[in-house]
């Protein structure tokens, strides 16, 4: 953990709403898109309340802002150009994205604590299922050591990409519980290529968790760092 970042800082106003939305079926990624906009801009003009929204997208590929066009091997599903930060990453069923639209000039405008506690979000979510996850300076997301691959291999778990409009948040977390780790090949995960960097999921770690049980603890977890949902 990062010892000089107050995890506590971006609890909401007591009397601020924020609205926890949980998404069945696989919602498609433009519509997804222009809902995260929507909401964006009426929290900023119209003081709207704050979306947690969790969800899972069809098969698809998105390119943030720092994304190469060497980075896609294989357009095997649909590519969407964004304006998140990052560079390519895959969101697919069996992954268990969030979007955050929260107001981060109420709560803390700081982008590096933000980011910083998106990650204590994952970290203390896979706690809960005996998974330790760790970031990296160098490396946007959350790690799990596989020493049984060898030394100094590690897989991602989870992804970070967001943005920020007038201090309102956009885009969020991409958590894999049980995807299709296959997918992730027809890109370069957030521009890693090392082959002893892969990717991973819970299922895949041995663990038959549900996206109920996952969406339980991601609610628990972001209720003690960004206060009540």
């Amino acid at each position: 953990m990062r010892s000089d970042l107050d995890f506590g800082l971006f609890a909401g106003p007591a009397t601020a709403p924020l609205e926890w939305r949980v998404s069945d079926g696989l919602v498609p990624y433009a519509a997804a898109l222009s809902e995260m906009e929507t909401r964006a801009a009426q929290i900023s003009d119209h003081g709207e309340s704050e979306l947690v929204w969790l969800l899972e997208h069809p098969p698809l590929y998105t390119a943030g802002t720092s994304a190469k066009a060497s980075e896609l091997i294989e357009a095997r599903f649909p590519v969407h150009h964004v304006g998140r930060g990052g560079q390519f990453t895959y969101h697919g069923p069996g992954q268990r994205v969030a979007y955050l639209m929260l107001d981060l000039k109420r709560r803390r405008p700081d982008l590096r604590a933000y980011v910083a506690t998106l990650e204590e979000w994952i970290i203390r979510t896979l706690a809960r299922f005996n998974v330790r996850g760790e970031r990296r300076e160098n490396r946007i997301g959350v790690w799990v050591r596989r020493p049984e691959k060898g030394e100094g291999f590690e897989d991602k778990i989870a992804a970070i990409g967001i943005r920020v409009k007038r201090w309102v948040s956009l885009h969020g977390i991409a958590l894999n519980v049980d995807p299709d780790l296959s997918h992730f090949s027809g890109i370069v995960p957030c521009g890693v290529n090392e082959a002893r960097y892969g990717v991973t999921s819970l299922v895949d770690l041995g663990l038959p968790v549900t996206m109920a049980e996952v969406d339980m603890a991601l609610r628990k977890e972001f209720e003690e760092l960004f206060g009540p949902a």
